[in-house]
């Protein structure tokens, strides 16, 4: 089985002089009661043909309901713990999402042997946090994107420059 390959955005913004991030809450009801270590950047599967970068403006728009606009910033590619690689850009952005408007779900059996479809958004909320928030809440693999952008934009923050979190 081939190693599948994502790609997606790290929108970020300054607020009160402190950098936070966008990150998205996984639907479904595996993920209802999973909190910190499960929330990501806003991504998924590139398809076949696609450019990387299409396929994250394209999947940040699913899966947020917002289509991304500014400059983005490359962060490389991280390697998942199931093998999966992801690519990121960062763009600057504002967003205050009452509620997330993702275009795009998938249907599964649920509950579990009941012979029931049911259709689940493929992100169920998603908002901006603080540096410290981000690092208890998103993958631990894709911990790695904010680090590179905290050194991609220190020059930019308005404070003292950010230091990543051990």
């Amino acid at each position: 089985m081939r190693a599948k390959t994502s790609a997606g955005l790290l929108m970020y913004r300054f607020k009160d002089g402190a950098l936070e991030v966008f990150l998205a809450h996984p639907g479904g009801p595996f993920f209802a009661r999973k909190d910190n270590g499960h929330w990501t950047i806003p991504k998924g599967e590139v398809h076949q043909g696609e450019e990387l970068i299409a396929g994250a403006i394209r999947e940040f728009a699913e899966e947020v309901g917002k289509p991304p606009e500014g400059e983005f910033i490359p962060l490389g590619s991280v390697r998942q713990n199931r093998g999966k690689t992801v690519h990121a850009w960062a763009f600057m952005g504002e967003w205050e999402p009452d509620r997330v408007l993702s275009t795009t779900s998938f249907e599964m059996e649920w509950p579990p042997f009941s012979g029931r479809r049911q259709m689940f958004p493929e992100v169920d909320q998603a908002r901006f946090f603080s540096i410290q928030q981000a690092r208890r809440k998103i993958k631990p693999a894709q911990w790695p994107f904010i680090e590179r952008l905290m050194g991609k934009v220190a020059d930019m923050t308005p404070a003292a420059p950010l230091e990543p979190l051990g």
